[in-house]
């Protein structure tokens, strides 16, 4: 494909397009989760791809340049890789990680910790093919790092003299 443009004499020419990689799996890296800067992101990312009632992961680009096989196979080989990744930072990188993705979402950061927290949605992050010490190393990091967030911003709203919000309860009538 390509796009028209014209020359300093006024003639057109064509302007190559963005190209599609030779492989499912490299325009997946190369044209998305390249542009997502931390890992944390790219796993999620990655894990909201995944239908939840089948486990078969959705991109309608990589299916249609690449058919679908070679598209899930990408895509499931990403999120395992993304996983591993994750599991692989110290935990100081995985806080660092954490914080940085955190700092990229529209919703507030303590509100995001807590729903984290109280519906678990961490755990569907995981990759089908992980392993039971995969998972577990994975959330009981994840765990331990969302309890630290959840207490700095408890800590940070009584410094500011704010009164902790109980996320149960309504407002006062």
């Amino acid at each position: 494909m390509a796009l028209l443009a014209y020359n300093c004499l006024g003639m057109p020419r064509f302007k190559p397009m963005a190209r599609l990689e030779r492989t499912a799996l490299a325009d997946l890296w190369k044209h998305t989760l390249s542009r997502i800067p931390t890992t944390c992101g790219r796993l999620v990312y990655l894990a909201t791809l995944r239908d939840p009632a089948s486990g078969t992961y959705r991109h309608h680009g990589l299916i249609t340049s690449f058919g679908r096989d070679q598209a899930m196979r990408a895509l499931r080989e990403s999120h395992q890789k993304e996983f591993l990744a994750w599991l692989n930072l110290s935990l100081s990188g995985k806080n660092d990680d954490l914080r940085e993705y955190l700092l990229g979402l529209e919703a507030p950061q303590d509100e995001v910790v807590e729903h984290w927290i109280k519906s678990e949605i961490y755990r569907s992050y995981v990759p089908a093919n992980a392993m039971e010490a995969e998972v577990d190393l994975f959330c009981r990091d994840l765990e331990t790092l969302l309890a630290f967030l959840k207490r700095d911003a408890l800590r940070s709203q009584r410094r500011s003299g704010a009164e902790p919000q109980d996320q149960d309860s309504s407002p006062p009538a």
